[in-house]
C-alpha cells in the first residue's frame, strides 16, 4: 500500500481537489468521476459526495493508496 501524507494549510479541501493535488488524477473533473464511481473511501466509508470537505485527521483511500491529511502551519492566513 502506498501511503501519502497531505499537509492541509486551510480549514478544508474538497475531496476531488485533494485527489488532483496528490496526483491521483489529472484534474478536478477526473477526481469527481473517481468519487462518483464509488472507488474513494473517507475514514473507511465509501464517499460519493464529490466536493466533500476533507479536514485534518481524515484518511482517504483509493485502491492501494492511502492519503493521511495532517494539519499544516496555517501560514496562508486561514
Amino acid at each position: 500500500m502506498q501511503k501519502v501524507s497531505f499537509e492541509l494549510t486551510s480549514e478544508y479541501i474538497e475531496l476531488n481537489q485533494l485527489l488532483k493535488v496528490v496526483g491521483l488524477c489529472d484534474s478536478g473533473g477526473a477526481g469527481k468521476q473517481l468519487v462518483a464511481s464509488g472507488a474513494v473511501k473517507v475514514d473507511g466509508k465509501q464517499e460519493l459526495r464529490k466536493t466533500c470537505k476533507i479536514r485534518a485527521g481524515q484518511v482517504i483511500s483509493l485502491g492501494d493508496v492511502r492519503i493521511t491529511v495532517v494539519p499544516g502551519d496555517g501560514s496562508d492566513g486561514a
